[in-house]
């Protein structure tokens, strides 16, 4: 951490100190009581006793007994709270010692409390903005497999599986498999993974078993949270070690990969552990510990990018396949075979000898050679990744009361393990760790916290790029692509067909190639995986961030209104050791600074019905312009349980680490930042790049001047013409040969002049900015029934894109532009960022209803839309990636009979397009529609303050993705066993 962080961190633990400090010589009020069941009469365990607005606490004994000393000057109010009852308040006046209360069970829905959508505690009911919450009774109840998969069933919410271990978190629109519009906390802390940029869902991320809630906050939220929170916050809270003490432990077995064609099924195990403790109301720990390891879902879809994903397409069928999930047969490492036919050392090697063996011209057997690509022969992702999928989390913490105002805390977070991430490609992430260690003061009415986030890739390796070199292990490109030529030519002259003649070069070039298992093929995998890109597969990246931020609320100074300041300073210091980040003339990687502040009021009018609510935030980053993003909103509450809501405000994402700095090679292209440092580092001003898309508009305007009938005539005239002058032989074939090279030489030079071809203009860099505005209506109608609906429209400019440019012969310089069509020497492929001129607009609206019928029974459904409305042309690939439609619906009851009690949710959306990175070249990659349905049986065990859940999620096992190449997910069926002493 730098001098800066350290004083930052330093000046505000003094005014932590300073502004919490309270006169030591109080006289002090000690309280003691009982707290039982309502119901029966019977004592509560693991009650929260605490003094309104103080930090001071206790929790209830097994006898549901409590003591409690405080130095407050009565009177003051106790407020009781525990998970399944309602809060109750208690006033204490200056003659009371003992206490009895009665907690009734929580049957009442929307009386939740959250912090997230503007930093202070608030009602969910009269929340400025959209926000759900998951609390820890949702969290135990939950059907699906862990918490992070029930995300799925909160309105609006699209979770994107990558891996059992890795998923991503989305709201309104603009999905990716790597989530950087979605910044995710744990206890305060951005969860992202430094260099990569994002939450590496939970893998790395906070145990079940210490959870206590999640708040989400879709929609921007960058006037409160900062660069990034452009698409939302999940917000997730930790049990505080005095609030919830003693022992808690978990185990759940469950089998996956069942009636799958070619995968044995295999067994999930998860272990976990937390203890907690806390001595004289003054000091507390916890510890924490969870283990989870599975044979990981299987990205298996094999139809041919190079074909529009049709059916039918095989590698026997097309030369030039390309795989979805195979690897080493990408269409960047592919060969056309005339260039092959056209190559001096070819021509010398193979056509000189052949034509003195048959008696053709050399020009003739190259006419034999077809205008074709051809990929090498891939290897499926089951043969190259890792799916040993595991996750190791470990955390403690040390909780000290200062005062009954102010608690310090020290708090370390520890993960490793192991899944697969798709980006450009598919990654191995293998042993990928993250550590978080942060030190915070914190009162009532304020926080300083300064932490650090250290990543650790591992032996993480690129999957496609781990393919395309266990095939140059074996046989190098510049002799497989020769031996695949003369092969097909000898095939052709021997009778064979087309098809077939391919399918005789490709078993012959392929002579040698490493078979999956065998002993060469392990030897060469370890050997590539252990090499650092750009040699092997393997990237490396030690990236850490430090952050530092502080808030402080002036509600105990001022009475106008609810006032809240913050500010925050973050640095990035980028370390991938020279394989994922752009390097200075010294060979060292870049750091990045940036800070923030903001500023909010909120205040109550007309007898506390209308809330009014406004803050503006300031950032910087050395890297870009300076942002402002401010938020206004307004509540408006009828008859007590209407709350009519308004909202505008702005979102900003600053582009990431990797948008910034990254210089990858990949299968597909070169992964570059968009900072104008790489137009002089690749040349990219003096020999200028295209777009593919402008590429792909040359090519076609030189295949349309080719085949016209003017330029046909014209280049059999010249042919014919070599043929009496006996520069070709005068055969039908060879003039055929030789006026198709005339042609496309013709079509060429006419597109060329026409001036379709258009280099590429850099603009300026900048954040990705939105403007979003939300009306919503959200309700407890009877006591019964809750309803939340809201509706957004958000427009967004300088969007961040990733143009796809064309380089010609990039180390020698340009020369000929049929490079760019690759029909001559060599072309460049990157994969730049920029900034579109243009705007993109989005709306969308959700709905939720849940109703608490008799009996216990509750019912809850939502439906949510997403759609573009318009969009810059210049985007290309806009990738929204989100269904339009999308719904849950969920029926539950936690006690049927005798402690018995069970929840179902079914989930269905519709069909949508995925663009990203990995679908190029592929066209139409849609993800299909899919319903699923997952259920849960549980049984409290009381003696043993135990929860026995058998349950399933897809449970009729169809299999389904949510985004293109990735893993298909079948059912996965589950049996737990959960122990909890303050299990009431």
């Amino acid at each position: 951490m730098n001098q800066l962080l350290a004083r930052f961190f330093g000046i505000c633990l003094f005014l932590s100190f300073y502004l919490g400090m309270q006169p030591c010589f109080s006289q002090s009020t000690t309280l003691s009581g009982n707290v039982t069941d309502a119901a029966n009469n019977e004592p509560l365990v693991g009650v929260n006793v605490s003094v309104k607005g103080k930090l001071v606490g206790t929790v209830t004994d097994a006898r549901g007994n409590f003591s409690l000393t405080t130095n407050t000057p009565p009177p003051f109010m106790l407020v009781f709270s525990t998970v399944g009852f309602e809060s109750q308040e208690v006033e204490v006046s200056g003659d009371q010692s003992a206490i009895a209360v009665s907690l009734k069970e929580q049957v009442i829905m929307g009386q939740e409390v959250v912090v997230a959508a503007s930093r202070m505690e608030e009602s969910i009911l009269e929340s400025p903005v959209s926000i759900e919450k998951m609390d820890l009774r949702t969290i135990r109840e939950t059907p699906a497999a862990n918490f992070y998969d029930a995300l799925a069933n909160i309105k609006g919410i699209d979770l994107n599986t990558q891996s059992l271990t890795f998923k991503s978190v989305n709201t309104r629109g603009f999905n990716a498999n790597g989530n950087v519009r979605v910044v995710q906390l744990i206890d305060g802390m951005d969860n992202q993974a430094p260099g990569l940029n994002f939450s590496v869902g939970n893998i790395v991320g906070i145990s079940e078993i210490d959870l206590e809630s999640v708040e989400v906050l879709p929609g921007a939220s960058s006037a409160l949270y900062g660069p990034n929170a452009i698409q939302g916050i999940i917000l997730m809270t930790s049990k505080n070690p005095f609030q919830y003490q003693g022992l808690s432990a978990n185990a759940k077995v469950g089998l996956m990969n069942v009636g799958r064609e070619g995968v044995d099924p295999s067994f999930m195990r998860e272990f976990s552990a937390r203890y907690a403790k806390a001595f004289n109301n003054k000091f507390a720990f916890k510890v924490n510990a969870s283990y989870l390891a599975a044979v990981d879902w299987r990205a298996n879809d094999f139809r041919d990018k190079n074909a529009g994903l049709q059916e039918g397409s095989t590698r026997q069928t097309n030369p030039n396949f390309n795989g979805v999930n195979t690897y080493g047969d990408e269409a960047a490492n592919s060969f056309n075979l005339q260039n092959v036919a056209n190559n001096e050392g070819f021509i010398q090697q193979v056509l000189t000898p052949a034509s003195a063996a048959t008696g053709l011209s050399v020009a003739q057997l190259q006419a034999i050679i077809p205008n074709q690509e051809v990929t090498r022969t891939g290897y499926e992702e089951r043969e190259l990744a890792n799916y040993d999928t595991e996750s190791i989390k470990l955390s403690a913490a040390l909780h000290y009361r200062i005062t009954e105002d102010v608690e310090a805390i020290l708090q370390g977070n520890y993960g490793t393990g192991t899944t697969m991430y798709t980006g450009i490609d598919r990654y191995s992430l293998t042993g990928f760790n993250l550590s978080q260690y942060k030190a915070e003061v914190k009162g009532s009415n304020f926080f300083v916290r300064a932490y650090t986030t250290q990543e650790r890739s591992g032996d993480s390796y690129s999957t496609g790029t781990l393919g395309i070199f266990m095939n140059e292990a074996y046989k190098p490109g510049t002799r497989w692509f020769p031996e695949y030529t003369a092969a097909f030519l000898q095939a052709r002259l021997l009778g064979q067909g087309q098809e077939q003649a391919h399918n005789s070069a490709r078993t012959f070039a392929d002579q040698g190639r490493f078979l999956p298992g065998s002993a060469q093929f392990n030897a060469a995998k370890d050997q590539i995986i252990n090499t650092p890109i750009p040699r092997g597969a393997r990237f490396t990246d030690k990236t850490n961030l430090y952050h530092a931020e502080a808030m402080y609320n002036f509600n105990k100074h001022f009475n106008f209104a609810e006032v809240v300041v913050g500010a925050n300073y973050r640095l990035y210091d980028l370390n991938s050791e020279g394989t994922l980040f752009l390097q200075d003339d010294d060979g060292e990687e870049f750091n990045i600074n940036e800070y923030g502040a903001y500023v909010q009021a909120a205040k109550k009018l007309f007898a506390d019905r209308l809330k009014l609510t406004g803050s503006i935030r300031y950032d910087k980053n050395q890297n870009f312009k300076g942002q402002f993003s401010p938020r206004l909103s307004a509540v408006y509450t009828v008859a007590n349980t209407h709350n009519f809501r308004v909202s505008y405000q702005t979102g900003f994402r600053i582009p990431n680490t990797q948008e910034q700095y990254i210089d990858l090679n990949t299968p597909q292209a070169r992964l570059i930042g968009g900072l104008p440092i790489f137009q002089q580092r690749f040349n990219l001003v003096n020999n200028p790049a295209y777009t593919l898309q402008n590429v792909e508009e040359f090519g076609a305007a030189v295949q349309t001047n080719a085949t016209a009938q003017s330029t046909i005539a014209q280049a059999v005239q010249l042919a014919q013409a070599d043929a009496q002058a006996g520069r070709i032989p005068a055969t039908e074939a060879a003039v055929a040969a030789q006026a198709q090279l005339y042609a496309l030489g013709i079509g060429y030079q006419l597109a060329l002049s026409s001036g379709v071809l258009q280099p590429y203009q850099f603009k300026e860099f900048k954040p990705e900015r939105v403007q979003s505005y939300e009306i919503g209506y959200k309700s407890l109608i009877a006591n019964k029934l809750m309803i939340d609906a809201y509706y957004y429209y958000n427009s967004y400019k300088s969007f961040v894109r990733q143009p796809i440019l064309l380089q010609a012969n990039p180390t020698n310089g340009p020369s000929d532009p049929l490079a760019l069509l690759g029909l001559a020497g060599t072309r460049g492929i990157y994969a730049s960022y920029a900034s579109s001129e243009g705007r993109v607009n989005s709306h969308g609206w959700a709905l939720g209803l849940d109703y608490s019928l008799p009996k216990g029974y509750t019912l809850g459904g939502n439906v949510a839309y997403n759609a573009l409305i318009d969009a810059d042309s210049e985007l290309g690939q806009i990738q929204f990636n989100t269904p339009r439609y999308r719904s849950n619906v969920t029926l539950g009851n936690r006690n049927v009979f005798k402690n018995i009690g069970f929840n179902i949710a079914w989930r269905w959306q519709d069909a949508f397009l995925w663009e990203s990175s990995f679908t190029i070249p592929a066209t139409n990659t849609i993800v299909p529609a899919f319903n699923t349905i997952d259920a849960q049986i549980s049984y409290k065990i009381a003696p043993l303050k135990s929860i026995l859940k058998i349950g399933g999620s897809n449970i009729f096992n169809q299999y389904y993705t949510q985004a293109f190449g990735n893993p298909s997910i079948g059912g996965l069926y589950y049996i737990s066993l959960t122990f909890d002493e303050l299990l009431n």
